[in-house]
């Protein structure tokens, strides 16, 4: 058997949010798309599940086909526009998928919201204060600007960068460059905020409260970064 995809709208408080949908049943999962991506991100594990799950996919607010009036986005502006739509679709009790940015918002909507869960998959969650963040932020700041100095430094050592055996951070810093000049949501709440802002809605502090069942994927292409929040995520969940 096979079901027919739905690609739905539902006015929230603060704007319109799309969504994608497939599967039947009681069994519900909610998937929340990384930082550089949008609910598409999610078709073919969705259509694989579908058998067995009823899987939603919304574009988060301020992303692809969802708009919203906002110019000034946050983690708690995301989780209660979320859950706004969870209760619009009326699903008491979720399976709740977050990537990235995702995960920053899926951890804090099961910090505040546990009794609506079942369980959180988390895959390489933001929201955690290691020194890495900080430091990404700062750079995102000098490699944002169109005439930036620093990326024009890195182009300039790039064919160096091999011998000098940094070719794998200076390649990583350029392609964080060319998603900086996106005109994005995600690069607005990761990059464009005071560090005062992001530092309060970080999760360090919050995890070993959480109550619902977690679990943390990661895979073997996931960023030295990547791999470092994963890792302490894991280490302080209950």
């Amino acid at each position: 058997m096979h079901f027919l995809w739905l690609n739905s709208r539902v006015k929230l408080s603060s704007g319109l949010l799309f969504w994608r949908e497939i599967g039947t049943g009681s069994n519900n999962i909610v998937f929340l798309h990384g930082t550089w991506y949008d609910s598409s991100q999610w078709l073919s594990i969705m259509e694989g599940l579908s058998l067995d799950y009823h899987c939603f996919a919304p574009d988060l607010p301020g992303f692809s086909e969802s708009q919203f009036s906002s110019t000034h986005y946050s983690i708690s502006q995301m989780v209660e526009s979320l859950n706004e739509y969870i209760a619009a679709l009326n699903l008491e009790k979720i399976y709740l998928v977050g990537d990235s940015l995702g995960g920053w918002i899926a951890a804090s909507y099961a910090l505040k919201y546990s009794d609506k869960l079942l369980g959180l998959i988390l895959l390489s969650p933001e929201g955690i204060d290691i020194p890495d963040v900080k430091v990404r932020w700062q750079f995102s700041g000098w490699l944002a600007p169109r005439a930036s100095f620093l990326c024009f430094i890195l182009r300039l050592i790039y064919p160096l960068a091999r011998l000098l055996g940094v070719e794998r951070k200076v390649k990583y810093l350029l392609q964080i460059r060319q998603k900086l000049l996106l005109d994005s949501t995600g690069n607005i709440i990761l990059f464009r905020r005071r560090w005062a802002e992001i530092k309060a809605e970080l999760l360090a502090e919050n995890l070993a409260s959480l109550k619902v069942v977690t679990f943390i994927l990661q895979g073997y292409k996931d960023t030295d970064i990547a791999l470092s929040m994963s890792k302490y995520y894991a280490d302080l969940l209950p």
